[in-house]
């Protein structure tokens, strides 16, 4: 596949993001590089396509460069792969959050939940009292998303609090298993429900996404595919590109 295409985000203290803006925009430019990023006081959220040796270049100034001074460090970041450029343009945004959810109890950078990687994930949903919950909107998960998980039947991530609200309690459920497309509506999520007086909060690791790449299809829980935001449209196991109307090979 002639395209490489990066996701990656991290909850930073970037108080300097708006002065970031072209530089970064400079460096995308300079690397032939579409996609779009995001940029607020709490981090970095983007996702960015080119040629290979272009996206392994960027990674590398986001996390070692002068641009951010070393403090990407931890950033979360998803490698995939397109047949043809997933992106018309670039677009570098300065927003409020780098996660739209609305409520200043939820920061990643205070408190988040427990990290699982991929290949820990079906013992942790499969064991007693774990409540699996979809952090995504109704129209991903009806697109797909992991057997016996709860669907909050959302319109937005914003509506996730409003879901706790309602069908979340402390004392009756002890222990919450979240995920979503690359993890990072889950670290907002799992911050808030930490909040919120949640003992025991746990999420996949890379998300969705993550857990395609590592986890065999003979082992995997997850039925359908999964909803990205480019011309992609839906990815597989192995991060396989499917479009609208092809079937599922489960």
């Amino acid at each position: 596949m002639p395209y490489k295409v990066a996701a990656f985000y991290q909850f930073a203290s970037l108080p300097d993001f708006r002065d970031l803006r072209q530089p970064l925009r400079a460096l995308c430019g300079d690397l032939a590089l579409k996609g779009s990023v995001l940029l607020a006081h709490e981090g970095i959220n983007g996702t960015l396509a080119g040629l290979p040796k272009a996206i392994d270049q960027f990674a590398a100034t986001l996390r070692e460069g002068k641009l951010f001074g070393g403090r990407l460090d931890r950033l979360e970041l998803k490698f995939s792969s397109a047949l043809a450029m997933p992106f018309g343009r670039l677009k570098i945004r300065m927003k409020k959050e780098i996660v739209t959810f609305g409520d200043a109890a939820a920061d990643p950078t205070k408190q988040v939940g427990t990290y699982v990687a991929p290949e820990d994930w079906n013992d942790l949903i499969a064991s007693p009292g774990t409540v699996l919950i979809d952090a995504r909107n109704a129209f991903e998960v009806a697109i797909g998303t992991f057997e016996g998980a709860i669907d909050p039947a959302i319109a937005s991530f914003g509506q996730f609090k409003q879901f706790a609200a309602r069908h979340l309690d402390p004392a009756r459920d002890r222990k919450i298993a979240m995920f979503c497309t690359g993890g990072i509506r889950c670290e907002k999520a799992s911050s808030y429900l930490l909040s919120q007086g949640f003992a025991e909060v746990y999420h996949l690791k890379g998300g969705i996404l993550n857990y395609l790449e590592h986890v065999a299809e003979t082992k995997s829980r997850w039925r359908g595919a999964c909803f990205v935001f480019d011309e992609r449209v839906r990815l597989g196991h192995g991060l396989r590109e499917r479009r609208v109307g092809q079937q599922s090979d489960e």
